[in-house]
C-alpha cells in the first residue's frame, strides 16, 4: 500500500504524456509580446541604474589612478558582456571599490597598460575556473574575512580621497596619506573642501527624504549638484581631463615589465578578488527576489568574459557591485536585459556626452567616494563579529588590508580564520571533578568534543591532577576519537589501575571509543537516540558485584542528573502545573517497546497506557482500563488513541501455547490470576484463526503466527474501541481517532495496523522476514 502523506501536490501534466501537444491558446502570449513585456518592467531599471553607475564609475577610475574613461569603458563592458553571458540574471556589473586599492597599485608598479593586460589575463583565469565548475569554491572563504576586508578598502578610500578633498595630493598609502592630513588640514583649499562637503552633506541627507525623492539616485544629484555650483562660485577648481571620447580611450594592453613573479601574483590576486567579490554579491541579489537562482559557474564565465574584454579594450577590472544590483531589484527589474541594457546606455553617454564629464571637479568625486568607503566600514558587521568571537579574525584583516596590502591583508585574515577554526573545532573540553562527598570519593574526569593528538597535552596535565588510588568515572562525549587519543588514554588507565585506582571509562558521544583501535578515525553522525539499554553498556573486566551496583537504578538517576537534568528541564518547565496530551497511547508492559522513542513523542505528548497484552477491555470489565479511557477522554480530552502491540509477544505466545494444550485454564508457572487476563486476548486467537484479513495480510508479507496473532489482536482492539460506549460515539461523530500499531522489533520498524490489513510506514523497501531469518 502506498505510504500515506499529510499533503499532495498536484503537477501539471506533460503534453507528452498525453500525446500530441495542443497548439498554443490564450494563456501563453507570443514569445514576442512576452519580449516587450519584460522590456516595459527592465528599459526604465536599465536607466535607473545607468544613472547610479554613471557617477560610481567616475570616481572609482579616479580613485585607482587610471583614465577616467576606463571606468565607463568597464561599466559598458561589464553590462552588455557580463549581463548577456552571466549566470546571475538580476546581478549588474562594472568597475567595483572593492578593487580600486589592488588596481591602484598595480598602476603605479606596471603602468596602466600593462594593468589592461593583467585584467584580461584575470579573465581567462576566471573563465577556467568557471570552465573547471569551481563556482562554489570560491564561496569557501569566511564571510568575516570578505566583511573586514571590504572595510579596509572603504578605510583606504577614505584617507586617500581626504587629501583630495582638502587639495592635496594623495599619498602611496593609507599611512601615509593619514600621517599627512593635519598638514593637508592646514593648507586646505577652501573651495575643494566645500565643494566636497556639500557633496558628502547630499548624500547623507538623502537617504532620509521621502521616497518619491529619493527614487532619483543620490549620488547623481549629489554629482550634478556639486558640478553646478563649481561653475557658478568655483570655476578655477581642477577638474577631470579627458583626451577625446571613449573610442579615443580604447588602447591595446601592453605586457608588464620587471618580475614574472609578481605579475603571475597580480593577475591571480584580481582574479580571486573579482570571483569572490561577483560571487558573494551574486548570492546575497539572489536574497533579493524569487526568480530564478544564480549559476555560479556561469557567472564566473561571464565575469572572466567581461574583465577579457575590458582589459583588451582599456578598461578596469569588472565585478559583480552589489549597490547597483540591489538598485536594479528595487527599480523592478524583470531579466538580464536591465543589466544589459544600462550598460547600452553608459556606452551611448560616453559617445555623445563626454565634454560634460569634464566639467566635473575632482573634488565632487572625492565627496563621493568618501561616502562609498565609509559605507564599505559597517558597524552591523563589526557587532556580528563581537556577537560570534571572529573580532579578532575581522581585527587583523582590517589593520593588514591598510597596512600591508589587499591580497596580502586577505591572505593573513584568511590565516588567522583557519586557526580559529582548528581551535574550536579541534580543541577538546577537558576537566577533572572530584567528588562532592570528599577526597576520597568518586572522580569525574569529563572529556568532549574531538578527542584528537592536539588534545594530548591538555588530556596529560588533566589525567595528572587526578590523586592516585582514586575511584574515576571517565565521561567521553565525543564526535571524533583517533589513535593517539586512544592509546593515551589506555595507558593512563592501566598506570592509575596498577596504583590501586579504578578507572571506568562512560561513552556519550557518537564515536565510540573502541572504534579508534584498529580503525581509520572519522567524524561520526551525532546520536539523537536515547541511552542503549543497560546490560548493552557494561564494560569488559568487572566483578558481578560491581555489575549489579552499575545496574541499578540509583546509579541510572545519578547519571540523568549529570548528563540529561538541565537538558530536560527547558523541556517540561511549561508542564510543571498540568498535561495537555493528544494521544492515549495503549502499549504492552514489554520493556522492549518505548512509546516515545517510536512515535518521535516529547514529555507531555503521551498519556501511556500499559496492560500485558495491550488489550481494551469491554464496558465494565476492568476498572483501570476504564479509569484511564474515562480520565483520556473527558478530563483531558485527548484527539487520538493508539493501540501498539510488538513482535515476539509473551502473552500471545501464552495464548498460543494455551490453545494447543486444550484450554488448560493455568498456565505453567504465571498463576490464575495471569490466565484470566488472557481471556481479554483469547477472542483475538480466535478471529486469527477464522481467516481475519490482518492475519492473512501479516502472512504474505512473511511475519510468524505469533506475529499474526499480534497484529490481528491490535485489530481487534480497535473494533472493541468502536462498541465502547466511552469512545465509540466520538470515532462515529469523528471527534477522535483510533490508530494501531505493530512495532516490529526485529527490524525497528512501525507498521500500520487497520481493521483489515496492514501497511509498512517505511519510506524505504521493508526488510523482508525471510532475509532476516536467513541472516
Amino acid at each position: 500500500m502506498a505510504q500515506p502523506t499529510e499533503k499532495s501536490t498536484t503537477l501539471a501534466p506533460s503534453p507528452a504524456a498525453h500525446g500530441p501537444a495542443a497548439p498554443p491558446g490564450p494563456a501563453g502570449p507570443p514569445r514576442g509580446r512576452a519580449f516587450l513585456d519584460g522590456l516595459r518592467a527592465d528599459a526604465p531599471a536599465s536607466l535607473v541604474v545607468f544613472l547610479v553607475a554613471l557617477p560610481l564609475s567616475l570616481g572609482i577610475a579616479a580613485a585607482s589612478g587610471a583614465p577616467v574613461m576606463a571606468g565607463l569603458i568597464a561599466a559598458a563592458v561589464g553590462g552588455i558582456v557580463a549581463g548577456a553571458l552571466g549566470g546571475s540574471p538580476l546581478q549588474v556589473s562594472g568597475p567595483a571599490a572593492g578593487l580600486t586599492v589592488v588596481v591602484a597599485g598595480l598602476v603605479d608598479e606596471f603602468g596602466w597598460a600593462a594593468t589592461c593586460a593583467i585584467t584580461a589575463a584575470a579573465g581567462i583565469v576566471q573563465l577556467l575556473l568557471g570552465l573547471s565548475r569551481a563556482g562554489r569554491v570560491a564561496l569557501a572563504v569566511s564571510p568575516v574575512v570578505v566583511r573586514a576586508m571590504l572595510a579596509g578598502i572603504g578605510v583606504t578610500i577614505v584617507l586617500q580621497q581626504l587629501q583630495v578633498l582638502l587639495g592635496s595630493k594623495p599619498a602611496g598609502s593609507p599611512l601615509e596619506n593619514l600621517a599627512r592630513l593635519p598638514e593637508a588640514i592646514t593648507r586646505v583649499e577652501l573651495h575643494s573642501a566645500l565643494l566636497g562637503l556639500l557633496v558628502i552633506g547630499l548624500l547623507v541627507a538623502w537617504r532620509h527624504l521621502p521616497s518619491a525623492i529619493r527614487k532619483v539616485p543620490g549620488p547623481l544629484v549629489a554629482v550634478v549638484a556639486g558640478t553646478a555650483v563649481s561653475i557658478a562660485v568655483a570655476p578655477g577648481v581642477e577638474r577631470i581631463t579627458l583626451s577625446g571620447s571613449v573610442f579615443d580611450a580604447v588602447a591595446l594592453p601592453q605586457m608588464p615589465g620587471g618580475s614574472w613573479a609578481t605579475a603571475a601574483m597580480a593577475v591571480v590576486s584580481v582574479a580571486l578578488i573579482a570571483s569572490i567579490e561577483s560571487l558573494l554579491s551574486a548570492v546575497a541579489v539572489d536574497k533579493m527576489h524569487t526568480g530564478p537562482r544564480t549559476n555560479l559557474n556561469r557567472e564566473l564565465m561571464g565575469q572572466g568574459s567581461a574583465n577579457l574584454i575590458s582589459g583588451l579594450l582599456g578598461g578596469l577590472p569588472v565585478t559583480g557591485v552589489i549597490v547597483r544590483s540591489a538598485t536594479n531589484v528595487e527599480a523592478g527589474a524583470r531579466t538580464r536585459k536591465s543589466a544589459v541594457l544600462h550598460g547600452v546606455w553608459v556606452l551611448v553617454f560616453s559617445a555623445l556626452f563626454a565634454g560634460l564629464i569634464q566639467l566635473i571637479p575632482l573634488t565632487v568625486l572625492a565627496g563621493l567616494l568618501i561616502v562609498i568607503g565609509t559605507r564599505l566600514v559597517k558597524i552591523a558587521d563589526i557587532r556580528t563579529s563581537l556577537r560570534t568571537g571572529e573580532i579578532m579574525v575581522y581585527s587583523v584583516t582590517l589593520l593588514c588590508v591598510i597596512i600591508l596590502n589587499l591580497l596580502e591583508g586577505v591572505m593573513i585574515g584568511l590565516a588567522v580564520a583557519a586557526v580559529f577554526v582548528l581551535w574550536r573545532v579541534l580543541r577538546a573540553s577537558i576537566q577533572a571533578l572530584p567528588s562532592p562527598s570528599g577526597p576520597d570519593g568518586l572522580w569525574r574526569v569529563s572529556i568532549a568534543g574531538s578527542c584528537s593528538f592536539f588534545a594530548l597535552p591538555r588530556l596529560n596535565r588533566v589525567l595528572h591532577s587526578v590523586p592516585e588510588s582514586a575511584d574515576v568515572l571517565v565521561e567521553l562525549s565525543a564526535d571524533y576519537v583517533d589513535h593517539a587519543f586512544h592509546e593515551a588514554l589506555v595507558a593512563w588507565k592501566k598506570q592509575h589501575t596498577a596504583t590501586g585506582g579504578s578507572v571506568l571509562i562512560e561513552e556519550h558521544g557518537n564515536t565510540a571509543f573502541q572504534d579508534a583501535v584498529d580503525n581509520t578515525p572519522q567524524r561520526q553522525e551525532a546520536l539523537e537516540l536515547p541511552l542503549q539499554p543497560r546490560a548493552s553498556r557494561q564494560p569488559d573486566g568487572i566483578d558481578d558485584v560491581e555489575r549489579l551496583r552499575l545496574r541499578s537504578i540509583l546509579l541510572g538517576v545519578d547519571k540523568y542528573h549529570r548528563r540529561h537534568a538541565d537538558k530536560v528541564l527547558p523541556l517540561i518547565q511549561d508542564l510543571a502545573e498540568g498535561q495537555n496530551p493528544d494521544t492515549l497511547f495503549v502499549a504492552c508492559v514489554d520493556s522492549r517497546v518505548n512509546p516515545n522513542l517510536i512515535t518521535s513523542s516529547g514529555p507531555g505528548d503521551l498519556l501511556t497506557l500499559r496492560n500485558i497484552g495491550n488489550v481494551v477491555c469491554n464496558a465494565g470489565e476492568d476498572a483501570s482500563i476504564e479509569s484511564a479511557l474515562s480520565f483520556a477522554l473527558t478530563g483531558l480530552r485527548v484527539e487520538s488513541i493508539v493501540i501498539c502491540g510488538h513482535s515476539n509477544c509473551g502473552a500471545m505466545k501464552a495464548v498460543i501455547a494455551n490453545a494447543g494444550s486444550g484450554g488448560n485454564p493455568d498456565e505453567p508457572g504465571l498463576g490464575e490470576a495471569f490466565n484470566t487476563w488472557l481471556d481479554h486476548a483469547r477472542p483475538s486467537h480466535q478471529e486469527m484463526m477464522d481467516g481475519h484479513p490482518v492475519a492473512a495480510a501479516a502472512a504474505a508479507a512473511g511475519y510468524s503466527q505469533l506475529d499474526q496473532l499480534g497484529m490481528v489482536n491490535v485489530a481487534v482492539q480497535l473494533r472493541k474501541l468502536e462498541d465502547h460506549p466511552l469512545a465509540g460515539p466520538a470515532l462515529a461523530k469523528g471527534q477522535l481517532q483510533a490508530t494501531g500499531l505493530f512495532f516490529d522489533i526485529a527490524t525497528a520498524r512501525v507498521v500500520l495496523i487497520t481493521t483489515d490489513g496492514i501497511q509498512h510506514l517505511d519510506g524505504a523497501a521493508p526488510l523482508s522476514r525471510t532475509t532476516l531469518h536467513e541472516c
